[in-house]
């Protein structure tokens, strides 16, 4: 099983409130703007062409650790069910991998929480990233097992799920986040996912359920 990073494990409420109070506008403002981006089906980093058009984000990020205000994943900004959830598969003999889009740095400090997982990957360390194809492809070689034996848990329906099936993995979302909630009635209804779950914990027993 593996896991998507943002709004799968962590919260990204902090993330987010760092980026508007770097481009200095009100944090409800820069929220609402990205739920209209996120509502179009858009890529959210579109966000910040709406206040400052032509905005370089991986430029922005490099002065945001210059500034010493950069990327910085602590233990609060997991989700409650995060490692029991983890912890449970693994005693369960389930291989848990985690690989989102997420930039070097982010595998950095996601490897320093220790979370309880056989492995940690990011798009920046592969240097692809999804919903392309050879990210999944990726995936397929990280996870132990053949594709069809592989679940992705995520909570974007075509970065993750849509993605993930079309790889010929198995796929699970989220209901979590601005995306998942967004889009959980309407993956379920289209049985797009294999499951639209409300936490990690449900995939521990959705599995104990299988046997």
């Amino acid at each position: 099983m593996v896991f998507d990073v943002g709004e799968t494990l962590l919260d990204d409420t902090r993330e987010f409130g760092a980026w508007a109070d770097w481009i200095g506008v009100p944090r409800h403002t820069f929220s609402a703007v990205l739920g209209a981006v996120t509502a179009a089906g858009r890529n959210n980093a579109e966000t910040f062409q709406y206040f400052q058009p032509g905005f370089d984000l991986e430029r922005e990020r490099q002065l945001r650790e210059d500034a010493g205000r950069g990327e910085n994943i602590q233990e609060q900004d997991l989700y409650p069910d995060v490692r029991p959830a983890l912890s449970a598969l693994r005693e369960r003999g389930v291989w848990v991998g985690i690989a989102g889009n997420q930039t070097v740095r982010a595998a950095s400090l996601l490897r320093a929480l220790e979370l309880p997982c056989d492995g940690i990957a990011t798009s920046g360390e592969w240097g692809v990233a999804k919903p392309d194809s050879a990210f999944f492809d990726r995936v397929a070689g990280f996870a132990l097992g053949v594709r069809k034996e592989i679940v992705y848990v995520g909570d974007h329906r075509d970065n993750d799920i849509v993605a993930a099936r079309a790889a010929g993995l198995r796929c699970a979302l989220i209901r979590r986040g601005p995306w998942g909630h967004l889009w959980a009635d309407e993956v379920s209804r289209h049985g797009i996912a294999d499951w639209v779950v409300d936490s990690l914990n449900e995939l521990v027993e959705l599995l104990d359920q299988q046997g």
